[in-house]
């Protein structure tokens, strides 16, 4: 549901850095932001979202964890150092624990996994800086499938994010780890 609140001052809106390399998804949740009550700033990538911040630090950051070049990890940590008052929220669609384990250590408020939409973007970065303890605890086990993800994510943060290193600590071929890190996890 669509929730607009009233246009304010452009001086008087909450400011917004919104960093995807997904043209599209960028483009619709700048608007559906901007209709929000937010003064949103857009980059595609880590470079030209730092030139953005260093002009204008923004109250609010929306980072999405992959894109060309670094990561979304590295904005956030150069976001904090550079005001750590900003309320980051990461968006990924390659969700896994150990780069939400990630974020979260480097500053950011929330994590998400795409798709979302701006509802869940507004709630996420206006939910308070405490955890949520009756959030639902699942009943099942994660798939297998879910499980490798996870673990090779775990295995790739744990060496900088180089796939030949962690390949030889998979004791998996590099083609075959690349392969497995092209397809996005399971839901479960």
């Amino acid at each position: 549901m669509l929730e607009q609140t009233p246009k304010l001052p452009e001086d008087e809106r909450s400011t917004l850095l919104l960093v995807d390399d997904d043209d599209a998804f960028r483009r619709v949740l700048a608007r559906a932001l901007d209709r929000r009550g937010y003064a949103v700033t857009v980059a595609a990538n880590v470079a030209t979202a730092l030139v953005k911040a260093h002009a204008q630090a923004p109250e609010y950051a929306v980072i999405d964890l992959k894109m060309p070049g670094e990561s979304g990890l590295v904005l956030v940590e150069k976001l904090m150092e550079l005001d750590p008052n900003t309320r980051v929220l990461m968006l990924t669609g390659y969700a896994s624990i150990a780069t939400a384990v990630e974020a979260i250590k480097l500053g950011a408020i929330h994590y998400l996994a795409k798709p979302c939409d701006a509802d869940e973007v507004v709630a996420a970065l206006n939910k308070s800086g405490s955890g949520d303890s009756a959030i639902p605890v699942s009943g099942s086990p994660l798939s297998i499938d879910r499980l490798e993800w996870e673990h090779i994510q775990r295995v790739l943060a744990e060496h900088q994010g180089n796939i030949s290193a962690t390949a030889r600590a998979l004791k998996m071929h590099r083609r075959t780890l690349q392969r497995k890190l092209g397809k996005h996890p399971s839901r479960e």
